[in-house]
């Protein structure tokens, strides 16, 4: 029997949100290395330069600007990356996502509906559509959502961003209860500490979280868009065929410290 890599991905189609810039442009990368072909959904003006940048160097790559924050952008947009990939789908990876600060006491309600419109509301939806487009072709299918170590604890001044990953968590469960058994795997990626841009107020070196967080990092550094790729990956592929409903932390081992 021949052995089987199975973390080939050559001829599959992926829709990466986000995927512009930070952890979502790691994981869309990281498909497009293992074989995929990825439409990358993002409002970020360089989203069309960044998929050509990709084409540049050989791989598969569209681009669609949408606002996952309005629903008839985020369903024309799934609708636009979809066909432009000849109709066809076999991955989602819900990268996108935003972040507030503020006291509790003072969070503006709409930084609030913000948060949970593009963190959580704007996810389902296109969980919703992609499902729909599995079942329609019969084929299963791979969602990814993004959750965060803020599914697991509580955060500081970030009670949005918390509520919504927490909603992740328990969004890709019900959703891999209902999917599971028509062949489409549903999981979810928490990645702990991130140098990125969304983390750019804790990675100053002169701000004490930032050499408090490090210091309880088993792996005694923070993580960057690379450390996404190989479990997004995994997920995407035949490797995880009996893998779902899984929360899985890219953290450094930061949460059994």
């Amino acid at each position: 029997m021949k052995n089987k890599n199975f973390m080939d991905l050559t001829g599959k189609k992926a829709i990466v949100t986000g995927g512009a810039q930070g952890l979502s442009y790691g994981m869309a990368e990281g498909l497009m290395e293992a074989g995929a072909e990825v439409c990358i959904l993002d409002i970020n003006k360089n989203t069309h330069e960044v998929a050509s940048e990709f084409k540049s160097r050989g791989y598969l790559c569209h681009s669609v600007i949408t606002n996952l924050g309005d629903d008839d952008s985020l369903r024309q947009g799934f609708t636009e990356a979809v066909e432009k990939m000849d109709g066809h789908l076999d991955i989602l990876v819900n990268g996108a996502g935003v972040q507030r600060r503020h006291k509790s006491e003072e969070f503006p309600f709409a930084d609030w509906e913000f948060v949970i419109n593009i963190n959580l509301n704007a996810v389902f939806k296109l969980c919703q559509l992609a499902g729909q487009q599995f079942l329609k072709q019969e084929s299963g299918g791979k969602i990814i959502n993004i959750a965060s170590m803020l599914s697991y604890f509580g955060g500081y001044t970030v009670s949005a961003y918390a509520a919504s990953k927490g909603g992740i968590a328990q969004l890709t469960k019900a959703l891999c209860n209902e999917w599971a058994c028509k062949g489409i795997n549903v999981n979810a990626l928490a990645p702990g500490y991130m140098d990125t841009e969304m983390n750019s107020a804790l990675t100053d070196p002169n701000n004490p979280r930032y050499q408090e967080i490090t210091n309880r990092i088993p792996a005694n550094k923070w993580g960057t868009p690379e450390d996404m790729k190989g479990p997004c990956v995994f997920l995407a592929s035949s490797a995880s065929d009996y893998l779902n409903g899984a929360i899985i932390p890219v953290d450094g081992g930061y949460l059994v410290r």
